[in-house]
């Protein structure tokens, strides 16, 4: 695909949705990375719908940690890998206060460094929490970038860091939500709803949809 499609595409996406943003809900930096990790392998609305019901009282590390593991767990267990993911949440809480103060850290290693942080929960944080330009490779961008051809790839770090190259610098703050969004209610796995794309003329993927 060539230059000045991608810019087209991304252009496109942006006259539909101009700011566009998470769909995880949060009210603060913290929440957000909470909310992130849990939504590994799970999907934000089953997310939003476990979290609503403890971020109110509980959404600070402090409040978490009150709170506690088996009670995380209790909240959390219709979200995959609950268990696992409810002793990395507190783990995470506990080193938030002993390393940064209770606060966020925008560093990507120092992210990377918390458990239950890889790579992907790392950029999403960075990108929407503190404006950095990255992106966080889920299923969705995955499959957007490879089969329209946008930044075709055999693993999520070469996907990503081919997006990093070719996206125009002007779209690069808000290029991770239109594709993750792209891929979650258009560019679908199964049958991808090419009549209703609106860049289904730049796409480059040969076997569209009528």
């Amino acid at each position: 695909m060539n230059a000045a499609k991608r810019t087209e595409i991304f252009r496109r996406l942006q006259a539909a949705n101009p700011s566009p943003t998470t769909e995880l809900e949060y009210a603060s930096t913290f929440q957000l990375l909470i909310a992130v990790i849990l939504s590994a392998q799970a999907t934000d609305r089953s997310v939003n719908l476990a979290t609503r019901k403890f971020f109110p009282e509980h959404g600070t590390p402090e409040g978490l940690l009150a709170l506690g593991e088996a009670r995380l767990a209790e909240y959390i267990k219709t979200i995959g890998l609950y268990k696992t993911k409810a002793r990395n949440v507190i783990m995470t809480c506990q080193m938030l206060i002993d390393r940064h103060q209770g606060q966020v850290p925008d560093d990507r290693a120092a992210l990377e460094a918390l458990p239950g942080v890889g790579r992907k929960t790392a950029n999403v944080v960075l990108n929407t929490a503190f404006g950095h330009p990255t992106i966080a490779v889920d299923t969705h961008i995955f499959r957007v970038a490879n089969r329209t051809r946008i930044a075709p790839g055999n693993t999520v770090l070469e996907v990503e860091r081919k997006l990093e190259k070719v996206i125009p610098k002007t779209f690069m703050l808000d290029a991770h939500h239109w594709l993750i969004l792209h891929g979650r209610y258009i560019c679908v796995a199964r049958k991808p709803k090419c009549p209703r794309c609106g860049i289904a003329d730049l796409c480059e993927y040969p076997d569209k949809t009528v």
